[in-house]
């Protein structure tokens, strides 16, 4: 997995309590360009994605990443925000990604519910 956010803070208690909860965290990036090299170079199955990022939003990353699976490999994309669901509108259904958890809400639990695993 590759946790993308702008606040180190918050990558770092991410990480954390998903690797304590059996996930297998790969890298990290601050924003958008730098999560395009992490996912080409480390080629993760899941990218834990903020929406709010200094250069491009998350929709536009997972955009990006859904369409071209030659550079990026497709990976699965779940957005994260501090705000509710809600506050993005249809703009999460029409997204290419998983799905969306509250950063609040994040925990391993949720994130399986998400990814579909038992």
């Amino acid at each position: 997995m590759l946790i993308v956010d702008d606040h180190a803070s918050f990558r770092s208690l991410a990480r954390r309590l998903l690797v304590a909860d059996g996930f297998d965290v790969v890298g990290e990036a601050g924003d958008a360009a730098d999560a395009f090299d992490a996912v080409r170079s480390l080629a993760p199955d899941v990218v834990l994605l903020d929406i709010r990022l200094p250069d491009l939003d998350g929709f536009g990353v997972a955009e990006v990443l859904a369409g071209d699976d030659g550079v990026y490999g497709a990976p699965t994309v779940v957005l994260v925000s501090s705000r509710a669901r809600d506050d993005y509108g249809r703009r999460v259904d029409a997204s290419p990604a998983r799905g969306f958890i509250a950063k609040d809400d994040l925990c391993g639990d949720a994130l399986r519910r998400v990814l579909g695993d038992p």
